[in-house]
């Protein structure tokens, strides 16, 4: 039969004959016209080697270099490409080690399945292993090194603001995020490193090179025409001020607590302290992981961010906001007053009063220079049982939808990772607690900025960029810049002005000449500063914990809140320093000569004396060696800490020791919950 008479073998013939001279074409267009394929075909002459660009350097507001980088060479290895041949000792010889440390370490990376993968087997090689090991790196396959850069901290201040790098680890690579990482890179873990690591990291190249006839690597492969250029990491200007952030530390030295100022035209951060600080070159290097362990077990928490994590009541620092509230209501006017005999005594148990003079709650200027408890616990009561709300439910409900548009109970969007929410009670929260039976009297204590309200020294701050705004503020950030583009994509939202609720100005004018009360002529008068109007609050708040059932009273809460001046504010500022006593002591001395620092360049001669003294102080005291010890009794008896939070729920007793006790269980037994 012929080809004429079956069209179809024909047809079959044809496709045969059509695929085998498409294959002939595409071979000889990979072999002539692809050398990319040839490269990755021939790996014997030709060398890929990958090329890590430096990090993005970070700088303070006015230039200063905060983080650079510094290069060195990494010593990696693929397990499954080293011969059973090779000559260990004479690896060993180039490295400095010992054959006994070369097999744990190879056997350590073996453990963790990576024999196809390559996998950092030393650190940070001397300048005279580097030199051994190329002299000799034909003789040792499966081995490579590597370039990368080493984070430098130019000086040991802000180690929680910048953050450090570390290895990727197996659990990061799961992570859509970290999809274009390989084992053996770096990427930012904590601080400004992790929140802009796209923008530090930048893009790593790709080079080809030729290898010799000993298999070491020449030039580049054609001229370096294929390879794919590494480009560098972005740098960050920060509205952080060095000097600021170095003065702080010194000031915040033996103390527990923090601080945040910030630029209140703009949302900047010009200093945040958690103290204890610590050098953050200990996260660098070698020693990384062994410096880890120890900050992390130190018993005052050095790698806790108090300013962004930590929850304080605030004591009296919230009665300015109290008083806003109350005022823009209209439930009082500022020549509001109340017959204050030393203490508060209208919900059947008595408040007291800790500055106590004749008419200081006359009115609402006075009650704030003076701090008067019984004042504000008042006005809260009044605000909430308020005619025009139609219970006390509704009236707490719009008491927390101010304090909630104030930023308190919820995150700021910090550009630093792990901020924590405060905690701001509401009327479903008091539901729960006390089963739908409430009055204001039950929840009095709030007034004051005890029994459940809890804020971050970083919400407290940004409360005073409220004040001094007259209404408004900047989501808080450090970056000011990416790249020196202000205008970055990244930076858009923090340019953003968040309004409050409708509040209008001459309301934060009252509250503002209240302030400046405070300094002038009341409980903060350490905090004046010649010819700058300061504006500022005092706090002491209350520090219980309870174990067991037994309240275990420690040394209270020193805190302080302000803005300077207070026309044209450019500086908001809130310390925090635990276990210290009255807020005029010592967080407002610090307060206050952060603010002169930064205001005028330097301290007068006539406040030497109270620097020196909050730099000498030392304020850790024993409480902060037993709290680990509490926490883990806590845990072992969260059961009973469970049964006694519903006995209270049914009892009537309404004692300030209980409030504090619902407070501590409902917030502890929440976030555990969460963890």
């Amino acid at each position: 039969m012929s080809l004429a008479t079956n069209p179809r073998r024909y047809v079959i013939s044809l496709i045969f004959i059509g695929v085998g001279i498409i294959m002939l074409l595409r071979l000889f267009f990979l072999q002539n016209f692809e050398p990319k394929y040839k490269i990755l075909a021939n790996d014997i002459a030709i060398y890929k080697k990958v090329v890590y660009p430096p990090r993005g350097v970070i700088l303070d507001r006015k230039g200063k270099t905060l983080l650079s980088n510094t290069p060195v060479y990494d010593l990696m290895i693929t397990p499954a490409n080293v011969p059973g041949s090779l000559d260990t000792s004479e690896l060993c010889a180039s490295l400095d080690i010992n054959k006994e440390t070369y097999e744990s370490m190879l056997a350590r990376i073996r453990a963790r399945n990576l024999d196809v993968r390559q996998s950092t087997f030393m650190e940070l090689l001397s300048e005279s292993q580097t030199a051994r090991f190329q002299e000799n790196a034909y003789k040792f396959p499966g081995f490579e090194l590597v370039e990368r850069n080493l984070r430098r901290y130019e000086k040991p201040v802000a180690g929680l603001v910048l953050g450090y790098i570390g290895e990727v680890s197996q659990q990061m690579l799961k992570k859509p995020r970290y999809a274009s990482y390989r084992q053996g890179d770096y990427a930012g873990l904590s601080g400004l490193e992790l929140q802009y690591e796209e923008v530090l990291r930048g893009q790593r190249g790709v080079h080809y090179l030729e290898r010799d006839k000993f298999n070491r690597p020449r030039g580049p492969y054609r001229g370096g025409e294929l390879d794919t250029q590494e480009v560098s990491g972005r740098a960050l200007d920060l509205y952080l001020d060095m000097e600021l952030q170095e003065y702080a530390e010194k000031l915040m030295a033996n103390k527990i607590g923090s601080v945040v100022a910030i630029d209140p035209q703009t949302g900047g951060i010009l200093a945040m302290v958690s103290s204890p600080t610590f050098d953050p070159n200990l996260l660098r290097g070698k020693e990384r992981s062994h410096n880890y362990g120890k900050l992390y077990k130190d018993p005052t928490r050095p790698l806790f961010n108090r300013a962004t994590q930590a929850m304080y009541p605030p004591g009296s620092t919230i009665k300015p906001f109290t008083g806003l509230v109350a005022l823009n209501e209209g439930v009082i006017g500022s020549e509001f007053g109340y017959p204050c005999g030393g203490s508060y005594g209208a919900c059947s148990r008595k408040i007291g009063c800790e500055h106590h003079d004749a008419g200081h709650a006359a009115n609402f200027r006075l009650a704030l220079a003076h701090s008067c408890n019984s004042y504000f616990c008042h006005i809260f009561r009044l605000t909430v049982d308020y005619r025009n709300f139609k219970s006390v439910k509704q009236g707490l409900q719009v008491w927390h939808d101010y304090y909630n548009s104030f930023a308190f109970g919820r995150q700021t969007g910090v550009d630093i990772p792990y901020e924590g929410k405060g905690l701001v009670p509401d009327t479903a929260m008091y539901n729960r607690m006390y089963r739908g039976s409430w009055n204001s009297c039950t929840i009095v204590f709030v007034g004051m900025g005890q029994g459940e309200l809890l804020l971050t020294p970083l919400q407290m701050a940004n409360g005073m960029c409220i004040i001094a705004n007259k209404g408004y503020y900047y989501l808080p950030h450090f970056v000011k810049s990416i790249g020196k583009n202000e205008n970055d994509s990244l930076l858009l939202k923090y340019k953003e002005k968040h309004r409050v609720l409708d509040i209008p100005d001459a309301t934060f004018t009252v509250v503002q000449q209240a302030m400046q009360d405070v300094v002038d002529h009341g409980t903060a008068s350490a905090a004046r500063i010649d010819s700058i109007t300061v504006c500022a609050k005092t706090g002491t708040a209350e520090n219980k914990a309870v174990v067991n059932g037994e309240v275990i009273k420690m040394q209270n809460h020193s805190m302080f809140v302000a803005f300077a001046p207070r026309e044209n504010p450019k500086i908001a500022i809130a310390v925090a320093i635990e276990n210290a006593g009255f807020g005029g002591t010592w967080a407002g001395p610090i307060a206050s000569l952060m603010m002169e620092k930064y205001l005028k360049d330097s301290i007068s001669a006539r406040r030497k004396p109270v620097e020196e003294k909050m730099m000498n102080a030392h304020l850790i005291n024993k409480y902060v060696y037993t709290i680990d010890s509490v926490n883990r009794l806590r845990d072992r008896r969260i059961y009973e800490a469970k049964m006694e939070r519903r006995r209270i729920a049914d009892s009537t007793e309404k004692s300030q020791d209980s409030i504090m006790y619902r407070r501590w269980i409902y917030t502890k037994m929440k976030y555990k919950h969460k963890k």
